[in-house]
C-alpha cells in the first residue's frame, strides 16, 4: 500500500511538475500573433490542370508575386509577375478566362465588408506589357472573355476600357451616390446576399448584363465619425431597416457592339441575388425572390428578344437560402442545390428545367459544391455524413452512384480542385491538428504528397498549457444538441468549477466543430488555464442537422435558442464540478444578443453575461436578413418586441459588460445605446465600453489586445 501510495504522488507530482513547465497562454499571445498558422493564400488552378498560382508576399521589404507550381511536385515553376518598379505593389490578382492577361489589384481601400476600391492594372503574359486601366480608384474590373476589354463600376456607373486602344467608354450616366447604383451592390445586398459585382460578360464577350439600384427612397443611416480632427463628421449611407423601402432593382442588358442598351422586364421580382450567364452566350440565368424570401424562382432571359422564361421554382414555408452552387454543363442543363427533401442536397436538371435527378439524399448535409467533371460525369461536394461537426469531401456520378469518399482523417476536409478534375489539394484541420496541405487524385483520393503543414506552429503549441475540446451531445428540449467542454489542464473532478458559456446561435451557424483553433478558441483556453470550464452548445436554429431543426426558430428569434442555453446551463450546472452559482456566458453579434437574453430571461441561472455588438431589436436590423427569418415588423410585431431585451431591462440581476464599436456600420451602435437607456431608467448597474469608429469586429492597433484584457478582468472580478 506504502509502495502505492508513493507511486502516486512520484506520478502526480511529475504530472504537475509537467504541466507547470508549460507556458500559459497570454493575451499578448493571441493579438501579437504568435499563433499565427501557415496558409495557401489565393491558390488558383491553371486550365491546363497540371499547375496552379499561388500569390505570395514579403513583409521586409514589401513585396508581392504571382508564382505558377507543379501539381506533381508542388516545386515553383516560374513567377509569372512580381512587384518591382514598373509593377505596383498588389494585393490580389485575377486571370482572363484564356490565362492571357491578368487584372492586378494596388492601393485598395475598404468601402464595407467585401467592396473596395483601388487602382487596377492588366498585366499581359506574353509581352509583359503592364496598362492602368483607370487613373482614378474603381470597383469590381472583370475582363471580357478574350481579355480585349475590362468592365468596371466608378462612382456608381459601368464603364469598359478597350485595352489595345487605351479607350474607355461609358455604359451609364445616372450613376449617384445615394441615388442609382449600376453594375454594384447596395449595403444590404452586398451583406445579406454576400456579392458586390453586379455585373457579367457573356461567353463570347458581345453583351455584358447588369443591375441597377435605385436606392432614392431607401432610408439615410449616419454614423458620427471622430477621427483625429477638430470636428467630428457624419457618415451616411443607404440602409433599409426591417420593414423599411429597400432599393428597386432592375436588370439591364448592353449589347458592346451597337452600344444600345435595353431593360429586362422581371415581373413582380423583389430582389435579385443573383445572374450569371449560361454557356449559350443568348441564354442568361437570374435568380429573383419575393420580399419574404420564401419563393425563389430560376428565370432563364433569352437576350436576343430579352424574353423571360421560369425554369424551376423553390417554396418554402420559412424562406429559401440563396447559394452560387448553380453550375450549368456544356448544353445548359444544370446543377442546383435544395432544402426541399429536408437536408441540403445536389439535383440535376435539364436545359428547360425539368428534374433529371436527385444526386445526393440522406439525413445529412452537403455543406459545399466543388465541381463537375464533364468528362467523368462526376460531382465534387463536401458534406457531414461522417457526422455534422465533420466535412469530408466525395464524388458521384449524376446518376447518384458510384459514390467515392475522398478523405480519410476525420476532422474538417476542404478541397480545391484542378480545372480538369486530375487533383485536388486537400486541407485538413481538427481540434488538435493546425491546417496540413496534401495534394491527392482525385480519381480515388490517393494522397500524393504533403504540400505544407504548420509544424513551426505545432512545436511552438508544445510549450503551452492546453486543454482538449471535449465533443459530446447533450439533450436539451427533446433534441440531442451538439457541444464542447473544454476542462483545465489540472481538472480535478472533486472540485467545483465556474461554468463560462459560448455561443453564437444564428440560423444556420455552426460553433461545435471539428476544426483547428480560431483567437476566441485561444482566448478559452487562457480562460480554461485560469479555472474556468468553457462549454459551447450550438441549439435549435443552428445549422447542418436538416431543415427543420434549423428553421424552427422562424418569425420568433431568440425564443427557442434562449430557451435551448438557459436549459442547457442547468443542466450543467447538475455536474458534480460545476459551480452552479457560477455561470456565465458570452457572444458576439447574434451571440450578443443571445448573451444578453440569456442573463435577463434566466436570471435565476446566469450570474454574468458579455455581449459585444449585440442586436438589441430586430426593428434595427437590416431588411434582408431579418425579413428572411421574421417577415416585417408590421407583420409581426410580437416576434420582434418579446424578444426584445430593452423591453425586459428590470429582469437584470447578474453582472453586464457591454461593448460596441461607435463606426458599426452593419449592428449599429443605437442597439446598445438603446439598451444603455433602458437599463438606466430601470435603474440597473452594468459595465460598458464604446470603441470610437471602429466597425463590427472592433480591432484596429491595440483595440482587440485592449477589448480581450477588458473581458478576461470583467470574467474575473465578476465570475
Amino acid at each position: 500500500m506504502r509502495k502505492q501510495f508513493l507511486l502516486f504522488l512520484f506520478t502526480f507530482g511529475f504530472l504537475t511538475i509537467t504541466i507547470a513547465q508549460k507556458k500559459k497562454i497570454a493575451l499578448e499571445d493571441i493579438w501579437g500573433g504568435t499563433f499565427r498558422a501557415e496558409y495557401m493564400d489565393v491558390l488558383r488552378s491553371m486550365k491546363n490542370g497540371e499547375q496552379y498560382t499561388i500569390l505570395n508576399f514579403d513583409r521586409s521589404p514589401r513585396s508581392s508575386s504571382l508564382d505558377k507550381y507543379d501539381y506533381k511536385t508542388s516545386e515553383k515553376i516560374e513567377t509569372i509577375v512580381a512587384s518591382s518598379e514598373e509593377v505596383p505593389f498588389f494585393s490580389s490578382y485575377t486571370f482572363s478566362a484564356d490565362e492571357s492577361k491578368i487584372i492586378l489589384a494596388t492601393e485598395t481601400e475598404a468601402i464595407f465588408r467585401r467592396s473596395k476600391l483601388g487602382i487596377f492594372y492588366v498585366y499581359d503574359v506574353a509581352s509583359k506589357d503592364i496598362v492602368k486601366i483607370s487613373d482614378q480608384k474603381i470597383q469590381e474590373p472583370l475582363l471580357s472573355p478574350d481579355g480585349s476589354k475590362v468592365a468596371y463600376v466608378r462612382d456608381n456607373n459601368l464603364y469598359v476600357f478597350e485595352i489595345a486602344a487605351n479607350n474607355t467608354k461609358q455604359i451609364t450616366t445616372d450613376g449617384t451616390k445615394g441615388t442609382i447604383i449600376n453594375g454594384v451592390t447596395d449595403w444590404v445586398y452586398e451583406e445579406e446576399f454576400a456579392f458586390v459585382r453586379a455585373f457579367d460578360w457573356n461567353s463570347d464577350g458581345t453583351k455584358i448584363a447588369f443591375l441597377r439600384f435605385d436606392e432614392t427612397n431607401v432610408p439615410h443611416f449616419s454614423m458620427d465619425v471622430y477621427g483625429q480632427e477638430l470636428y467630428p463628421y457624419q457618415h451616411e449611407f443607404k440602409y433599409p431597416k426591417a420593414g423599411e423601402e429597400n432599393a428597386k432593382v432592375s436588370l439591364h442588358m448592353y449589347d458592346v457592339a451597337s452600344g444600345n442598351r435595353s431593360d429586362i422586364n422581371l415581373g413582380d421580382a423583389y430582389y435579385v441575388p443573383r445572374i450569371k450567364w449560361m454557356n449559350d452566350p443568348n441564354h442568361l440565368s437570374v435568380q429573383t425572390l419575393n420580399r419574404h424570401q420564401n419563393h425563389l424562382k430560376l428565370h432563364e432571359v433569352n437576350a436576343k428578344d430579352n424574353t423571360v422564361t421560369t425554369l424551376i421554382e423553390e417554396k418554402d414555408n420559412a424562406y429559401v437560402d440563396v447559394t452560387d452552387n448553380l453550375t450549368f454543363l456544356a448544353d445548359d442543363s444544370f446543377i442546383w442545390t435544395s432544402e426541399k427533401d429536408g437536408y441540403n442536397h445536389i439535383y440535376l436538371y435539364n436545359e428547360d428545367g425539368k428534374l433529371m435527378n436527385q444526386v445526393t439524399q440522406g439525413e445529412w448535409e452537403v455543406t459545399n459544391y466543388y465541381g463537375y467533371d464533364q468528362n467523368e460525369d462526376r460531382i465534387y461536394y463536401q458534406s457531414t455524413e461522417n457526422g455534422s461537426i465533420n466535412r469530408d469531401v466525395y464524388s458521384i456520378g449524376t446518376n447518384g452512384k458510384k459514390k467515392k469518399k475522398l478523405t480519410t482523417r476525420t476532422g474538417t476536409n476542404t478541397a480545391d480542385f484542378s480545372a480538369n478534375y486530375t487533383y485536388f489539394i486537400n486541407t485538413f484541420s481538427d481540434a488538435t491538428t493546425p491546417y496540413q496541405y496534401t495534394l491527392h487524385k482525385a480519381e480515388d483520393g490517393e494522397k500524393i504528397k504533403e504540400i505544407k503543414n504548420n509544424s513551426i506552429l505545432d512545436n511552438k503549441l508544445e510549450e503551452y498549457e492546453l486543454s482538449p475540446k471535449e465533443f459530446s451531445t447533450i439533450n436539451i428540449n427533446g433534441n440531442d444538441l451538439n457541444m464542447y467542454m473544454i476542462k483545465p489542464a489540472n481538472f480535478d473532478s472533486t472540485k467545483k468549477y465556474p461554468l463560462f458559456m459560448f455561443q453564437y446561435s444564428g440560423p444556420g451557424s455552426q460553433q461545435v466543430a471539428n476544426r483547428w483553433l480560431g483567437s476566441n478558441d485561444y482566448w478559452h483556453q487562457l480562460l480554461a488555464s485560469e479555472g474556468y470550464i468553457i462549454a459551447c452548445v450550438d441549439g435549435r436554429g443552428t445549422g447542418l442537422k436538416g431543415r427543420d431543426f434549423k428553421k424552427v426558430t422562424q418569425k420568433e428569434l431568440g425564443k427557442y435558442e434562449v430557451e435551448d442555453q438557459i436549459a442547457a446551463a442547468k443542466k450543467l450546472s447538475e455536474l458534480p464540478y460545476i459551480d452552479e452559482n457560477r455561470t456565465g456566458i458570452w457572444g458576439w453579434s447574434y451571440g450578443g444578443f443571445m448573451s444578453t437574453n440569456c442573463l435577463l430571461k434566466g436570471n435565476d441561472v446566469f450570474e454574468m453575461a458579455i455581449a459585444v455588438a449585440p442586436v438589441t431589436s430586430w426593428r434595427f436590423y437590416d431588411t434582408i436578413y431579418t425579413e428572411r427569418y421574421m417577415q416585417t415588423p408590421q407583420e409581426n410585431a410580437s416576434g420582434y418586441d418579446n424578444n426584445s431585451p430593452f423591453n425586459y431591462p428590470e429582469l437584470l440581476k447578474g453582472k453586464y459588460l457591454l461593448v460596441h464599436g461607435s463606426g458599426d456600420d452593419n449592428v449599429h451602435v443605437q442597439n446598445t445605446m438603446r439598451m444603455i437607456e433602458a437599463l438606466v431608467q430601470a435603474n440597473k448597474q452594468f459595465d460598458w465600453a464604446i470603441y470610437p469608429d471602429r466597425n463590427h469586429g472592433i480591432y484596429g492597433g491595440n483595440t482587440r489586445l485592449h477589448l480581450y484584457t477588458k473581458m478576461t478582468d470583467f470574467i474575473k472580478a465578476n465570475l
